[in-house]
């Protein structure tokens, strides 16, 4: 049932203009999702709360790499990240991106809403720019405090 939520980019954007049209409020977040935790889970749900449909965009294996997340990186292939992401019901449509920053995917998607998680300060975001163009507003939301990837991962590790 949840791969029906994965589009490419260019079919998604053009799935928006219907919905869009229908007066619908997109957000978007985008990140890498390696170990889906409740970090994650939780500024999804804040996410949703901030518009109709929200559209996560999934670094794809090759851009997780040249992030410099270590070289285990990405523990999780693409296609399964996407799948897990796209379980969740507060996530209507997941898309993969293969650059490094979502700005090709901003512009494309064109969304209303623009959510990243506390660790940025929305002047600093690469993306801002492409996200003022289309007229997005920028939201950046708390972060659940214990909870990152590289954190889990470490304290795996010892």
């Amino acid at each position: 049932m949840a791969p029906a939520k994965i589009l490419l980019r260019e079919r998604l954007a053009h799935a928006l203009e219907d919905l869009r049209r229908d007066g619908k409020r997109i957000v978007l977040t985008n990140g890498c999702y390696d170990l889906l935790h409740l970090g994650h889970v939780r500024l999804l749900q804040q996410a949703k709360t901030l518009g109709d449909l929200l559209i996560v965009a999934v670094n794809s294996d090759a851009s997780v790499r040249r992030l410099n997340k270590g070289p285990e990186r990405p523990l999780t292939p693409e296609e399964a990240r996407a799948e897990v992401l796209a379980a969740l019901e507060c996530v209507d449509f997941v898309t993969i991106f293969d650059e490094d920053t979502p700005i090709e995917t901003i512009l494309a998607l064109r969304p209303d809403v623009h959510v990243k998680g506390g660790d940025y300060r929305a002047e600093e975001l690469p993306e801002a720019s492409a996200a003022r163009e289309v007229g997005a507003e920028i939201r950046i939301l708390p972060l659940v405090q214990g909870f990152s990837t590289t954190e889990l991962l470490r304290r795996a590790r010892s």
